[in-house]
């Protein structure tokens, strides 16, 4: 199973959020349709550019609560201290993505960023 996990700024529109999954599926050298799902904090669940994205690639979208993103962020890649101020997590989309993914989640590479989102894949054996 594959898992996008998305960070934004607020407001980020539909086109910027499919921008970063679709980069992040390209470095990795995956095909669109073996994405499974797109997770992201659950105090994202009201951006309606994530829900969107999901709805158009007719994946699920996973709300990770604030304390399974905690801890998996001890898991990422990525290190920002503006997103940690934020987020409470050093990277939003590698922490979303390894908390959907379940105990078997593996990091595809660092979080890609482009414009106001990024995206970060795991590959997991358990569903979200």
């Amino acid at each position: 199973m594959i898992v996008a996990g998305i960070g934004c700024r607020k407001g980020a529109a539909a086109a910027e959020i499919e921008a970063a999954i679709a980069a992040a599926l390209a470095r990795a050298g995956i095909a669109a349709h073996f994405l499974n799902a797109i997770a992201t904090s659950a105090a994202k669940g009201d951006e309606p550019g994530i829900a969107a994205a999901a709805s158009a690639r007719g994946v699920p979208l996973v709300l990770v609560p604030q304390d399974r993103l905690e801890a998996a962020g001890e898991h990422t890649a990525t290190r920002s201290e503006r997103v940690a101020a934020l987020t409470g997590v050093p990277s939003l989309a590698e922490a979303a993505a390894l908390a959907a993914g379940g105990p078997s989640a593996r990091l595809l590479g660092a979080r890609v960023a482009i414009g106001p989102a990024t995206c970060a894949l795991v590959e997991s054996r358990e569903a979200p």
